[in-house]
């Protein structure tokens, strides 16, 4: 166990990262040593960065926790301690079942801890964070909350209302990671495209992407979690006027039938759905679009299933991923609806939709082959350099594997690369040109 040595672990998505990154910083200017995600943790503090999203998140969150409590019952660990999203909602039954953990906090007072140690948070780190990402790219959030109030979602029961950071302070902070280097930026937040309605009324995300792509360093933005209802088509022209910011989109449509977008609470339509996508292939050639589907959810038919099957057969997403619903505590589906489809259906259905999806990636992935694009890089491993194309997040779409010869590359540098072969998931590529 060693002395002054914090082991932070982070549960479910960037948006807790960026938390977690947040605090690290904290505990460091105030003495500490902080490891993050350690496979080996010696530390004699831990803090567990909780996701309370979905039962199987939620069950990751608490399996953690336990381990943790073990190494502290066999004299492995001081001190333990959770913030994040499951202690926010469930605080008061988590303190009954695990009184082992010294304290709870929840998404927004984690900060309390430094106080608990007997530290103070510094003002002059405010906002700066200990990256845990490979140094040239990093998660931007700009906002925290949502308004939407989806039936199946428990998101809102756990953030509160939207809530946008001022333009200014996002801008400052990106200009501060390029400093540090970081040339990559993916902008998070629950509800990407409804960013600034809550200070004014009206939406600024295209104001604030452009003004981010205009600061000098900056070569790649991401965006993150778009919203198929009032989509501000204003940022299509950002994304196809500013060379920077990637043609990409990550815009959830969660279902096509008409019967299920109304159960679900999605306050939009098959036909709207379907204009707003042919609006956005036309307005921003080449654009690969990432959605998120679910089946299984109450009341969803065989005939449901079946427009949704030809829904994502049709539009051919370049990116796609897909669950099963299940139901949380306190949203509108678990109050009023009945969980009627089985989970084997449930299991079924999911299978037969990502085996659709794998043979149309497969497809388009192939269509790469011959053509040139510019690649950054990730990591060394084994006997490739692995990087990504614009069309890629990191740690959910395809890579770029690149032979590893003579040449050295760098990690973080972009390359011009040919693709040579691909399959349902990754390209395989040689470089042709040395960008950076």
């Amino acid at each position: 166990m060693k002395k002054n040595q914090i082991d932070i672990v982070t549960m479910g998505c960037s948006k807790n990262l960026v938390d977690s990154e947040l605090i690290m910083k904290q505990f460091e200017v105030n003495g500490y040593y902080c490891t993050h995600d350690s496979e080996c943790p010696e530390g004699e503090i831990a803090v567990i960065n909780t996701c309370g999203f979905i039962e199987a998140a939620k069950e990751e969150s608490i399996n953690t926790i336990l381990e943790f409590v073990n190494r502290k019952k066999n004299g492995q660990l001081n001190r333990l301690y959770v913030m994040g999203c499951l202690s926010e909602r469930y605080k008061d039954e988590l303190e009954k079942e695990l009184p082992e953990v010294d304290k709870f906090y929840g998404k927004f007072n984690y900060k309390q801890l430094l106080s608990d140690l007997g530290k103070a948070e510094i003002p002059s780190c405010d906002g700066l964070r200990h990256l845990t990402t490979p140094r040239h790219y990093a998660y931007v959030k700009i906002a925290e909350g949502c308004d939407r109030h989806c039936a199946y979602c428990a998101i809102p029961l756990i953030t509160g209302k939207h809530h946008s950071r001022p333009i200014e302070n996002i801008l400052g902070e990106v200009r501060e990671l390029v400093a540090q280097g970081v040339k990559e930026f993916q902008i998070i937040e629950q509800e990407l495209t409804y960013y600034g309605v809550d200070i004014d009324g009206k939406h600024h995300i295209a104001e604030l992407i452009s003004r981010m792509a205009d600061i000098e360093g900056v070569q790649w933005i991401r965006l993150h979690y778009a919203y198929p209802n009032q989509f501000p088509l204003e940022l299509l022209d950002v994304i196809a006027e500013k060379p920077n910011v990637c043609k990409y989109l990550d815009i959830a449509f969660q279902h096509i039938s008409d019967h299920m977008l109304k159960r679900m609470h999605r306050h939009v339509t098959k036909s709207e759905t379907m204009n707003l996508i042919e609006k956005i292939r036309c307005r921003v050639p080449g654009i690969h679009l990432r959605t998120t589907l679910m089946v299984g959810f109450p009341g969803e038919t065989d005939d449901d299933f079946e427009e949704l099957k030809e829904f994502i057969s049709r539009v051919r997403f370049e990116r796609m991923g897909a669950f099963a619903y299940s139901e949380e505590d306190g949203t509108y589906s678990a109050t009023h609806y009945k969980d009627d489809v089985s989970n084997e259906v449930k299991q079924q259905r999911l299978d037969e939709l990502l085996a659709i999806q794998q043979e149309i990636s497969r497809q388009l992935e192939a269509k790469k082959v011959g053509k040139i694009f510019k690649v950054v890089i990730d990591r060394k491993e084994g006997d490739y350099y692995v990087g990504r194309t614009e069309y890629c997040s990191p740690e959910v779409d395809p890579e770029v594997l690149i032979p590893v010869g003579k040449k050295v590359l760098c990690v973080g540098n972009f390359y011009s690369v040919r693709i040579t072969e691909s399959d349902e998931f990754d390209l395989f590529g040689e470089v042709v040109s040395y960008d950076d």
